[in-house]
């Protein structure tokens, strides 16, 4: 289950490329709050406190904007081309209780034995596609490899699932399994290991700082 953080955020009034980067001199960060049908809110919080709850696992927030809180999730996090400066970060309104559709990365743990025979670990889905709580997002999915020797395979029906999460992928697919030398991989959908969760289904602002304008004739 996730660990909720907090985070204290100021409300800005200017947008745009070079707003942004005065920000970032600054050591501030520029963000976008929205959902739940409200008004999008600018806002810049401490880099440093924005990457210690990335750094730490935190998903679900406890926003202080302005003294106002409120529930919220990373929606998004930009890096630079490098992934070592934080750019910006998208936050989404969430209701502790509602139900999010969410992706959760699949982690392998122990040491295959038909690995040690010749075998080759074939992990082919990286991520899970589920439907959970805010508050009751998973970390990972740990999928226990220490007894499967070549030929095995661990499918989606057999992975242990969180208390009141639902998996949404095909029960079918195969998760991880120990090929022979040569084998053919198998063509599964495969996600980024160590991707924060994306939420599938909220309606998402235009990329960038510079689409702000563009956002706010809409309102």
């Amino acid at each position: 289950m996730s660990v909720s953080g907090k985070l204290a955020v100021k409300k800005r009034t200017q947008q745009g490329s070079r707003e942004c980067a005065r920000l970032r001199g600054q050591g501030l960060i520029p963000g976008n709050l929205y959902g739940h049908k409200q008004d999008n809110v600018f806002f810049a919080a401490s880099t440093a406190d924005v990457l210690s709850l990335i750094r730490a696992g935190i998903r679900v927030l406890d926003l202080d904007l302005d003294g106002q809180v409120e529930k919220v999730l990373f929606r998004e996090i930009q890096w630079d081309s490098l992934g070592n400066e934080l750019l910006h970060v998208d936050l989404l309104r969430v209701d502790p209780n509602e139900k999010l559709e969410v992706e959760v990365k699949v982690e392998l743990k122990g040491t295959a034995p038909g690995t040690l025979s010749g075998g080759i670990l074939d992990h082919s889905l990286r991520t899970l596609h589920l439907e959970c709580s805010a508050i009751e997002i998973p970390d990972s999915i740990i999928v226990k490899i220490g007894t499967m020797e070549v030929g095995h395979a661990i499918h989606v029906r057999e992975l242990e699932i969180p208390p009141n999460t639902r998996v949404l992928n095909n029960p079918d697919d195969v998760v991880v399994r120990i090929a022979l030398p040569g084998a053919e991989k198998l063509e599964t959908p495969t996600g980024e290991e160590g991707a924060q969760p994306e939420v599938i289904g909220a309606k998402k602002p235009a990329e960038g700082e510079e689409a702000a304008a563009a956002a706010e004739k809409k309102k």
